[in-house]
């Protein structure tokens, strides 16, 4: 399974997150691809060029790079 790019277009004409577009990916591949699992989004991104492009830009190179990410707002206490 790859990466949609002309989907993902679509998707982000109507994201609020506009400015981002690592950001409106995660959540297109929440939305449209329904993957609630780090691992899953983490491996079709690594295997996309231009979706590793935008790991590297955030200096992700492992899963737990991007699960930190993903949950840096949670604040487990």
């Amino acid at each position: 399974m790859g990466i949609n790019w002309d989907e993902f277009k679509f998707f982000k004409q109507y994201s609020d997150k506009k400015n981002d577009n690592f950001e409106i990916l995660l959540d297109f591949l929440k939305s449209h691809y329904k993957m609630t699992s780090p691992k899953e989004m983490y491996e079709i991104m690594v295997n996309d060029d231009t979706a590793q492009l935008m790991l590297k830009k955030r200096e992700m190179h492992t899963l737990e790079d991007l699960e930190r990410h993903l949950y840096k707002d949670f604040n487990a206490e």
